[in-house]
């Protein structure tokens, strides 16, 4: 009969160490390192090395362990819960921890050297009580760590909070719901709802009234959750780690037409997906049936993230959506996303506020809500600040008039960025002179929709503009 592959050679489990002797045998680097992962827990730590390194004494002393500073002895591993071989380029020495503990029936570690070890240190993500370890039986460690890295920014850090949270209403749950159905939906509710929201919002005490209240069954059903959230720029690899993980835990995604579909993607596969953006030549959904339906959405007892290209403060009318939220009684939280204008000044290295050029960073847009051009920043742009226009595109040449009427001179230099951190951004160069012909730059379907971000103000001259096109050509290129 052959052998099943794929089958793991360790079996994975978690010793019990609190209180109790873990023996580390060594006084170097490779000591220091499982001592520092053992302060992690709730072990007694046991250093012997005859010569122990200052910062491994430090360590152990602020953790309340012990040193003994002297050779190993076999009595050492009396009442061990685990131990480690540690060495260090002295074989014999970790040959003799191993058999010593072997014959003391203590697990042995011997560090870097899996051959002679009764178990594995994994790579662990710590969320006490919540752990994850991950191994690769030894073969290989820096992809474990690896691994452990993705892991890490997965898992939110409060998760360790809810769990203590959980294990708070245990004995109450086990008293007031019969076991089965009853029970799983509570606990269900409990990880997955309101109570774990306003608990990954450090909001404790809400999170206990709330769990208290599912508990007790004043509400026939949970209240629903908003979250306004920035899709940053385009780039689905400049989302937020909380981005993330709301677009997987949100029965609805409510998205604007900025927003790629490779963002809206990483969504949970079974999420209801509605688009309200705006498109040419297409009935967009009005800014108040769109407060109307994220209201709507939240007294449903739906779960809710509200997608915004951007940054969801920044010219995203998060303002009115939480008004009416608010309004409504429906519990909402903003998350952050990666502006427009940064993204765009990272891809040409632009200083946006540079010692001696530009002190100062303007956020404006092209049009007022009548869509008149605005000439109420020009004064700022005259005083050096670097001024970051959004929705500017289309009323760029008055914009460039309103300021050179305003003083600011016509050669000031300024840049332009398409589709900012997407595959298909172009960057174009000139000055304020130049910049009306960015109102015909089209998209690739010969649309002129594309989002432009426009930066003017003398930092553009520090910026790397060594593959840019010239303003002038702005239309060609687009049409290219």
């Amino acid at each position: 009969m052959s052998s099943a592959p794929h089958r793991l050679s360790v079996f994975p489990a978690f010793h019990k160490v609190s209180g109790r002797p873990v023996l580390v045998v060594g006084g170097g680097a490779e000591a220091l390192a499982k001592v520092r992962l053992l302060t992690e827990t709730e072990a007694r730590i046991v250093v012997v090395a005859e010569d122990p390194g200052e910062e491994l004494a430090a360590v152990v002393t602020r953790a309340g362990g012990e040193i003994r500073r002297r050779a190993f002895q076999p009595s050492d591993l009396e009442g061990a819960a685990l131990a480690f071989a540690a060495a260090e380029d002295d074989e014999a020495a970790d040959i003799a921890v191993v058999e010593a503990a072997r014959a003391a029936g203590v697990p042995v570690n011997a560090v870097d050297r899996p051959e002679w070890c009764d178990f594995y240190v994994p790579a662990i993500v710590n969320r006490a009580p919540v752990a994850v370890a991950i191994s690769s039986a030894g073969t290989g460690p820096v992809l474990a760590r690896h691994i452990r890295a993705r892991v890490e920014a997965m898992l939110p850090v409060e998760i360790g909070a809810l769990a203590r949270l959980a294990e708070s209403f245990r004995a109450t749950v086990a008293r007031v719901l019969p076991p089965g159905e009853a029970r799983l939906r509570f606990w269900g509710r409990f990880f997955s709802g309101s109570v774990a929201d306003r608990v990954f919002s450090g909001r404790l005490e809400e999170a206990r009234g709330e769990a208290a209240r599912l508990l007790n069954g004043v509400r026939g059903e949970e209240a629903g959750f908003v979250w306004l959230v920035g899709a940053g720029p385009g780039a689905a690899d400049l989302l937020t780690l909380r981005a993330q993980r709301l677009l997987q835990e949100a029965d609805v995604i409510v998205y604007d037409r900025l927003v790629p579909e490779a963002v809206v993607a990483m969504g949970r596969r079974d999420a209801e997906r509605i688009s309200v953006g705006k498109a040419k030549g297409a009935h967009s959904m009005s800014q108040s049936a769109i407060n109307a339906l994220l209201v709507d959405l939240g007294r449903a007892g739906r779960r809710v993230v509200r997608l915004k290209a951007g940054d969801p403060l920044v010219f995203g009318r998060a303002g009115e959506e939480m008004t009416a939220l608010t309004e409504a009684g429906i519990a909402h939280e903003v998350v952050p996303g990666i502006t427009a204008a940064v993204a765009a000044a990272a891809s040409i290295r632009l200083p946006l506020t540079l010692r001696g050029v530009a002190s100062s960073l303007v956020f404006a847009t092209g049009h007022d809500r009548d869509g008149e051009t605005l000439p109420g920043w020009a004064g700022l742009a005259l005083s050096g600040a670097t001024v970051a226009v959004y929705m500017g595109r289309s009323v760029a040449g008055r914009v460039a008039t309103h300021l050179i009427a305003a003083g600011l001179a016509a050669d000031t230099p300024v840049a332009a960025v398409a589709n900012a951190s997407r595959t298909d951004e172009a960057v174009f160069a000139g000055t304020l002179d130049d910049m009306a012909r960015l109102a015909g730059l089209d998209d690739a379907a010969g649309e002129a929709s594309v989002p432009v971000l426009i930066i003017v103000g003398r930092a553009v001259a520090h910026a790397d503009l060594s593959n840019a096109q010239p303003l002038t050509q702005a239309r060609a290129v687009a049409a290219a």
